[in-house]
């Protein structure tokens, strides 16, 4: 056997996630399918991955997981969201075409031409949004973003009853087609739903982490639905867990390719961020100045932003139990709430990293001082 034979032999014979374990999960969680309110898929992964730290683990009446590490101390909430952008399956046309209500932040340009996963009632079925043929479009229409209204999803199929026949009807959900990469052999990540899959991973990590390490807190693990149609799952969750300290984990917003400074100040590649303001949400300043203390102490970077229309669950969980002090902590993505995004593992790592280092920090006295507000 030459060389070069065995060489390509092994490359593709052993994929990258075949032998690291933390790009497996991240495989498996990018591409499960789970658009708000269809997030069963994500919960099975999730659940498989926390049972083996948890001292229990039970859901709330929208379907969040709620796992427990620690019996006594600060009853710490810390959140991320299952559920990714997508839609539902709104009606099916005589000539076989399917409308869609859209779930969650798209922009109409992201629709186009794009390939969807249909979760039918026999299984996956293939999609396309259409595009109308360059041959034919006239000048003064080839600039212009088409409207999510004005677009089909395509399975293939000639009539109405042939769609049903595989499976799909009003209300079937829809979801990115985009397979997880390892974007041509560097430590950036390309997939689906890093909003808020990057998070989840976070979060796995971290339990798996703290199950060795002395901490003198009960850690609520909560796995929230439906964020992305207006974060119902995290006020739930909320109420169910009665926080007294809130830590939410989401996707940044990269502003490193054609951003502008005010609109978003992070990069790929600089390390776990934290929010100082989006439009849902002001964090606890004394819990934000605790995360720049623990950041330096561990010699980690830590990017700072503020974005406007961005929500996230960190803004349920500080209205909750009579107010909650609660930061957001952040894995940059670029090109988020769109169907290809891109994650850096060193980031990633640091997210991991830095959380674990701020529960560490967090005892009785700690959560105390945060929840001080005597002049």
């Amino acid at each position: 056997m030459s060389r070069v034979f065995y060489f390509f032999l092994t490359v593709t014979a052993f994929p990258l996630w075949a032998q690291d374990p933390t790009v497996d999960l991240l495989r498996k969680l990018a591409d499960a399918p789970g658009p708000p309110g269809f997030e069963e898929p994500v919960r099975k992964l999730m659940v498989e991955a926390l049972k083996p730290y948890a001292q229990s683990i039970r859901y709330d009446g929208m379907g969040s997981i709620l796992a427990t590490q620690g019996a006594e101390g600060p009853r710490i909430m810390v959140d991320a969201h299952m559920d990714e952008l997508g839609g539902v399956v709104r009606r099916i046309t005589p000539r076989g075409l399917l409308t869609m209500q859209m779930l969650g932040g798209w922009l109409d340009q992201a629709l186009v031409d794009q390939r969807w996963t249909i979760i039918g009632s026999k299984g996956p079925v293939h999609a396309v949004t259409g595009i109308r043929d360059a041959h034919v479009v006239p000048a003064e229409e080839r600039a212009r973003v088409f409207s999510r209204d004005s677009l089909f999803l395509d399975v293939g199929a000639q009539s109405e009853i042939e769609v049903r026949n595989m499976g799909i009807g009003p209300g079937s959900p829809v979801v990115p087609d985009a397979p997880f990469t390892v974007l041509n052999g560097t430590d950036n990540y390309l997939g689906k739903g890093w909003d808020d899959r990057a998070g989840c991973a976070v979060i796995v990590e971290a339990i798996r982490r703290l199950a060795s390490l002395p901490h003198g807190n009960q850690i609520i693990w909560a796995l929230t639905t439906q964020e992305e149609v207006g974060l119902r799952g995290a006020h739930t969750a909320a109420d169910a867990a009665r926080p007294d300290i809130g830590i939410a984990l989401e996707a940044g917003v990269t502003g490193d390719v054609n951003g502008r400074p005010e609109e978003s100040q992070e990069k790929l590649g600089g390390g776990p961020g934290i929010f100082l303001y989006n439009s849902s949400q002001v964090p606890n300043r004394k819990f934000v100045d605790l995360v720049k203390e623990t950041a330096a102490a561990k010699k980690l970077p830590l990017q700072f932003d503020l974005v406007q229309g961005y929500g996230d669950d960190s803004a349920e969980i500080q209205k909750s139990n009579g107010g909650v002090p609660t930061v957001c902590l952040l894995v940059p993505v670029r090109y988020t709430h769109a169907h290809n995004g891109i994650m850096n593992r060193r980031d990633f790592d640091q997210a991991v990293e830095l959380l674990v280092a701020l529960i560490e920090r967090l005892d009785a006295p700690a959560v105390q001082k945060l929840r001080d507000f005597t002049p």
